[in-house]
This record gives structure tokens, sequence and C-alpha cells, in this order.
């Protein structure tokens, strides 16, 4: 694991700087960083929208008992995005963009949450007792005074 983290730090810059090179070259530089300051605010106006349609789904998902396994994945590979889509570059971009489409990022929480499995599954009910029945009674205390008099 240590040694894929390692190849993707070093990989990930290297095609970062290929890429920003190549369109600089194309567009040009002033128009190559206004493309990856437009690619950062549009990608954080998408994961806004999408992170609030995840957390009201969530939100209704514990409303009818059931846990929002899916809606927590999904709000996990969301924040992957933004990390994704906050890092400048064209390469990391597109996978943040990637992750942003509600399909692709289902399908990939399918694929990796396959791996994971459910021990157990918490519900939520709230229970009123329907029993109009009323016990009287008094409560005698038989404790002596302790306090000072």
């Amino acid at each position: 694991m240590f040694r894929v983290l390692l190849l993707g730090f070093l990989l990930i810059p290297l095609i970062e700087i290929y890429f920003l090179i190549q369109v600089g070259e194309v567009i040009g530089a002033g128009w190559t960083i206004l493309a990856i300051v437009a690619t950062a605010v549009i990608g954080v106006n998408l994961l806004r929208a999408q992170g609030a349609s995840t957390l009201l789904r969530a939100q209704a998902n514990m409303r009818q008992g059931s846990l929002p396994a899916m809606e927590m994945m999904e709000g996990i590979v969301l924040a992957a995005s933004g990390i994704l889509l906050l890092t400048p570059g064209f390469f990391t971009d597109f996978f943040g963009f990637i992750l942003l489409v509600p399909f692709c990022r289902q399908s990939l929480i399918r694929k990796i949450g396959g791996q994971f499995t459910v021990r157990g599954q918490a519900r939520y009910t709230h229970q009123t007792q329907n029993d109009s029945t009323i016990i009287e009674g008094e409560i005698v205390d038989n404790k002596e005074d302790r306090h000072l008099k």
C-alpha cells in the first residue's frame, strides 16, 4: 500500500506538469491558469450541490429507520472528488469530475463496497406506550435528615 501511495505522489505531479505544459503551448499560459481556476470553481459548486442532495437522501433514510450506508459512502467519494478538484491540474480535475457523476460514483462504490461486509443493521424506531393504566403510590424516604439545622 505504501508503494502505491508513493508511486501516486510521484507520478501524479509529473502527469499534471506534462498536461499543463501541453495545454499551455496550445492555448497560452494565461488561459491555462484561467482554465484551472474555472474548473476548480465549477467543481466546488457542483460538489456543493451533490453533497446537499446526498445529505437530504441520508436524512430521509434515517427518518425511515434505515442506515444510510450508500449515502455515507457517497459522502466519502464526494470528499475525494473535492480534493481532486481543488488540486491544480487537468488530470486530477478529470477524475474529480468523473466522481461527481452519480452513475460513475455509485458504480465505484458498488465495486469497492463489495469488499466490505455489513455485520449488522441498525434500526431506529420510536415506540410509544399505548397502555393507559395508572398505578398510584407514595414515595417514602427511610433515610434520616442529614442536613445541619
